[in-house]
């Protein structure tokens, strides 16, 4: 690893990272920031959580203030592509913390709030322009933008996700009214063949940086899968709640209701909870995300469209309510946690429907997810496994019943909706042993059409 002091960044730029406490560089950052200050277009493939941002931003920082060019009206000399408004905003974020000892002008323009405050910022034009793809064509249509002909680099950020959420008809659009000659570097951390023919089509023979094999998961993520029937994820999750290992804790369903919904019963027995998906203004979405980062709430809901943008410290656990039925999804969620060289936990529930998906998960990743099938509402016909994890349960609060009158509320169920009896370890009532085994045996899912795919993972 290299020091941030042993880069060719200017004074201004090392003093604010310092501030902020960088001190190494990260193996992405260590590559791709030398390729990058020597003007080669890049393409960069590293996993979630491994400063990308930092990667792209300080080099090109440097180059626009060694360069000294002139701001033009309605114009931006580098313009930086994110697919949600949270990520934009944290692009922004980051990009003004290190150009504090600057004299860099930096905008943010996103869906979602008023455009008024963002057209006064871009009248005397702007070094460094982060945007939205929906919300910058909207500007420039409207006159406000007048021309893109000034950029000297382009950033794609997320560019997998970009596609994913339809974006690819803007991007093109957009990049038809760039130069020719500018440079451009694209990130991400999933290289499907859609963004390998983008990089084809947009990229000036690239230099390839990939610090980890392509949809590889973060190794610091402990990954478990929990076998349990769809009528009784809910259960689950107040079960697994009980523990107070989990701190800071990010859910993800499939869709908007499906967040609304969990988040609201999560409430009703006493868990703070917000949730954050695309029907919410931007305002409602800033106001819960601050509140999750703050610990002003214990959990957060999210669908996939929030997934990319959700930059906090301490998340401690991710609980895929809904395992994705894209599988590229998978490594995005779980890359919210273990973020910063932190370790974390991944938690899937998995109905038997939802087979086919973790079948898929599993190729892309390259990897077997142990199941931990030892808890109360497992389903039937899984087998022990050798390994076994512990998991401290504390004594239920008074506002909520107790795991035996939970049960006895069971009693008149079918067995198959029964949870299985605990296996108490050493005498005390507040120890699950729980094995986990990997494999998964039973039926597979009919698998859904890819149009049907794109229309649920819209949320």
């Amino acid at each position: 690893m290299l020091k941030f002091a042993e880069l060719d960044l200017r004074a201004s730029i090392l003093k604010a990272v310092e501030e902020i406490g960088y001190k190494e560089t990260t193996p992405i950052q260590s590559q791709a920031i030398p390729f990058i200050l020597g003007g080669k277009d890049l393409v960069g493939v590293a996993q979630t959580g491994t400063g990308k941002t930092a990667a792209f931003s300080l080099p090109i920082m440097q180059k626009l203030l060694k360069a000294e060019g002139r701001r033009e009206a309605k114009a931006t000399r580098a313009l930086i592509l994110a697919p949600t408004r949270e990520l934009a905003v944290q692009i922004a974020d980051n990009i003004n913390a290190y150009g504090k000892y600057s004299h860099l002008r930096t905008t943010l323009v996103y869906g979602g709030v008023s455009e008024k405050p963002q057209i006064k910022a871009m009248v005397s034009g702007v070094d460094i322009l982060i945007a939205t793809p929906g919300r910058l064509l909207d500007l420039m249509n409207q006159g406000h933008i007048t021309t893109l002909g000034k950029v000297e680099f382009l950033v794609l950020d997320e560019a997998d996700r970009m596609l994913d959420m339809g974006f690819i008809r803007d991007i093109k659009r957009i990049i038809q009214q760039l130069p020719k000659k500018r440079q451009t570097v694209m990130f991400s951390a999933t290289m499907p063949s859609s963004v390998e023919n983008l990089v084809k089509t947009f990229l000036d023979n690239p230099v390839r940086v990939e610090v980890a094999p392509a949809a590889t998961t973060v190794e610091k993520v402990t990954q478990h899968v929990l076998m349990v029937p769809k009528s009784r994820k809910q259960d689950l999750l107040e079960f697994v709640l009980k523990n107070d290992d989990l701190i800071r804790v990010l859910i993800f369903t499939r869709t908007k209701h499906g967040a609304n919904k969990v988040s609201r019963k999560l409430e009703n027995l006493g868990i703070s909870s917000g949730a954050i998906h695309g029907n919410k203004s931007q305002n409602a979405r800033q106001k819960v995300l601050t509140d999750f980062r703050e610990g002003l709430i214990r959990t957060l809901v999210a669908t996939d469209v929030a997934a990319r943008g959700i930059d906090v410290d301490g998340v401690t656990h991710v609980i895929n309510f809904e395992l994705p039925n894209e599988p590229d999804s998978y490594v995005h969620r779980i890359g919210r946690t273990a973020r910063a060289g932190a370790s974390g936990v991944a938690l899937s529930f998995c109905d038997p429907e939802e087979r086919a998906y973790l079948k898929d998960i599993e190729k892309l990743t390259r990897q077997k997810i142990s199941i931990m099938d030892d808890h109360p509402y497992n389903t039937d016909g899984i087998s022990t496994h050798s390994n076994v994890v512990d998991i401290e349960k504390p004594k239920p609060k008074a506002r909520r019943r107790s795991i035996s009158q939970s049960r006895s509320n069971k009693a008149g169920k079918p067995k198959s909706q029964q949870g299985q009896k605990q296996k108490v370890q050493g005498g005390n009532p507040h120890v699950t042993k729980i094995r986990s085994k990997p494999g998964i045996t039973g039926g597979p899912l009919k698998r859904s059409s890819k149009r049907q795919r794109s229309r649920t993972s819209r949320g």
